[in-house]
């Protein structure tokens, strides 16, 4: 077993999933809107036949943060594609391709 900094660990974000988090919460539509300091980014669930979508979470974040979370999707979306195959989008039925 190698040595260990006992300080290499220190600086070391600790992350905490709380079961009322942990089942997380299915989103099939994001709408992000932004202002000059800040992102938000509400997820919703749109069920078909449904008049009304309700948000299920809101996240606000920072420009940077933002721009970073764009970085880190790119980066998972390619490594998904490279491991299952592209990721084709859907047409709904009766929709034109124009």
């Amino acid at each position: 077993m190698a040595n260990q900094n006992p300080n290499e660990n220190k600086n070391q974000l600790q992350i905490q999933l709380r079961p009322e988090t942990a089942d997380g919460k299915y989103s099939n539509l994001a709408m992000i809107g932004h202002g000059p300091n800040e992102f938000l980014i509400d997820f919703i669930f749109a069920a078909p036949g449904m008049p009304q979508a309700p948000v299920v979470s809101r996240i606000i974040m920072s420009p940077e943060n933002a721009k970073q979370l764009m970085f880190a999707l790119t980066d998972n979306v390619k490594k998904y594609e490279a491991q299952f195959g592209e990721i084709m989008p859907r047409t709904p039925k009766g929709a034109s391709n124009n």
